[in-house]
């Protein structure tokens, strides 16, 4: 079985990106066959994959997908659904997106609400340009069919398994600090630690 490869630091998006790049260029990202770039959906994650992998097929993690706050009504507020269709899409939202068109649905239902609260109408807004804006990221039955992953489990758990080990209690770090140690971290799992140690007495 192949370990995932880890990276990481405590910096800007734009140097993240390019640290990930440099990663998947080492193990052989240019050769792959198909690449494939999971997300949340935040804006910033894609611009890095068009930047440095606008091959990639781009997936939104489902879970995540699936996890989108439902907007809730205030007091004293209503909202007119303009059919049974779209209030029955409504009431599936967001858990239903493996179903082909769910997504187109859910966000026509979205945008077609009716509140007499600006700050719901415009929490329907965010959440119905969240979907429109991500849809053919939510591709899943399609996703399946190619047999790729369609959600971040490897990822989220690298997270726990790098940068949380900084948060147990009792830790206080700079950002020096923690780059340095989450550095070494990830040397040690990438089975690189020897090497590093190589490399810097030949330095």
């Amino acid at each position: 079985m192949i370990r995932p490869p880890y990276v990481g630091a405590i910096e800007t998006a734009e140097k993240f990106g390019e640290r990930l790049y440099l990663e998947a260029w080492n193990r052989g990202w240019d050769s792959a066959l198909r690449k494939v770039v999971i997300g949340d959906g935040a804006v910033w994650i894609w611009n890095l994959a068009d930047q440095h992998c606008s091959s990639a097929i781009q997936i939104v993690d489902l879970y995540h997908a699936q996890s989108r706050p439902r907007p809730s009504l205030g007091a004293g507020s209503q909202i007119v659904p303009s059919s049974r269709r779209q209030a029955a899409s409504l009431d599936g939202c967001p858990s239903t997106l493996t179903r082909p068109r769910q997504n187109k649905t859910l966000t026509v239902a979205l945008r077609l609400i009716a509140t007499d609260n600006p700050e719901i109408a415009e929490k329907f807004r965010s959440e119905a340009d969240y979907f429109h804006r991500n849809a053919l990221r939510m591709r899943y039955p399609k996703f399946r069919r190619l047999h790729l992953f369609v959600g971040s489990g490897v990822i989220e758990a690298g997270c726990k398994t790098v940068i949380g080990r900084l948060k147990q209690s009792g830790m206080f770090w700079t950002v020096l600090g923690a780059n340095a140690i989450i550095a070494l971290r990830c040397c040690c799992l990438n089975d690189r630690f020897e090497d590093y140690w190589e490399d810097r007495h030949a330095a």
